[in-house]
């Protein structure tokens, strides 16, 4: 397969990521999928199974399970039954079952567990772009600090962003991403000053290390031609509780953990599909001799 060829082939893989992490609440088929990805339903399954490792089925069960630990981890107001229905399951008891051949726990002793521990639902979605490595095993050192985090509900337009993808542990590979790979193609492309983001697809306490999704993006029109095949999407718009960040590397944790531990449940708001970004401005700030950076940590919410 050629570089040409194989550019178009993880584009339209892309898609239908994206879109089954946006349609988890309900049922999705392979002939669906195929017409997404923009292949022959007949060879879909097949060409799907082969780029992820496992088959359509097992992808969508997953992400249902994952996206339904995430919402019991954060939200205690949260009924197993809700995040059950939420998340696609037809029953409380199916779920049950499934959540616990996955994680080895059924849902309510597993959400006891996250929070007797500490971890919470966003235990490092850090990108750090173009900063130094991130990635912290105690993301609770600093969350006295954040105990009254200051918040503000924003409402976001859609931003069209290319991006590069690295599927792998979040932390400090992240960093040497952004360093090794994702500077150079700015720099080539002459992006340096423009917006970026870093938008961590998949939470790292539920999703396997080596499955977690992360898009390291810049803002551009869809027009823009660019070298390197990044991939284009639409940063979803919509409301966001943002928590404009200061602080070195090793604070981040905290001010996530703080956002959906403290501030979420007491909110009267409830996350949705979409996914958590760091948005770094243009005159965003950022010291190398201390680490301290600022970025926007933008949560995606809507009503309970």
């Amino acid at each position: 397969m050629n570089i040409l060829n194989r550019h178009e082939y993880d584009r339209r893989m892309h898609r239908v990521l994206d879109h089954i992490d946006r349609h988890l609440d309900r049922q999705l088929s392979v002939a669906e999928l195929a017409e997404v990805a923009h292949f022959s339903a007949f060879h879909f399954h097949r060409m799907f199974t082969a780029w992820m490792g496992e088959t359509v089925a097992d992808h969508v069960r997953r992400r249902r399970l994952e996206t339904a630990a995430s919402r019991l981890a954060s939200q205690p107001g949260v009924t197993v039954l809700q995040a059950a229905l939420a998340a696609g399951f037809g029953s409380a008891e199916a779920f049950t079952r499934a959540f616990k051949l996955h994680f080895g726990l059924a849902p309510t002793a597993w959400r006891q567990a996250q929070q007797e521990s500490k971890i919470g639902q966003v235990h490092s979605k850090i990108g750090q772009a173009g900063m130094p490595a991130a990635g912290h095993d105690d993301a609770s050192t600093n969350h006295g600090e954040y105990s009254m985090i200051e918040v503000s509900i924003v409402e976001r337009n859609p931003v069209h962003v290319a991006y590069l993808r690295k599927t792998g542990p979040y932390g400090p590979e992240l960093g040497r991403f952004w360093g090794e790979v994702v500077y150079p193609w700015m720099a080539t492309n002459n992006l340096l000053g423009l917006p970026r983001y870093g938008i961590c697809l998949d939470d790292p306490t539920v999703t396997a290390p080596e499955q977690c999704r992360y898009d390291a993006a810049v803002e551009v029109p869809p027009e823009r031609l660019l070298s390197g095949n990044p991939m284009r999407t639409v940063v979803p718009g919509g409301q966001y509780a943002v928590h404009r960040f200061r602080g070195p590397v090793e604070q981040v944790a905290g001010a996530w953990l703080a956002l959906t531990r403290d501030w979420l449940p007491a909110s009267g708001l409830q996350l949705d599909a979409r996914p958590f970004v760091e948005h770094y401005p243009p005159d965003a700030a950022y010291d190398p001799a201390t680490g301290v950076f600022e970025a926007e940590l933008c949560m995606p919410v809507t009503r309970l």
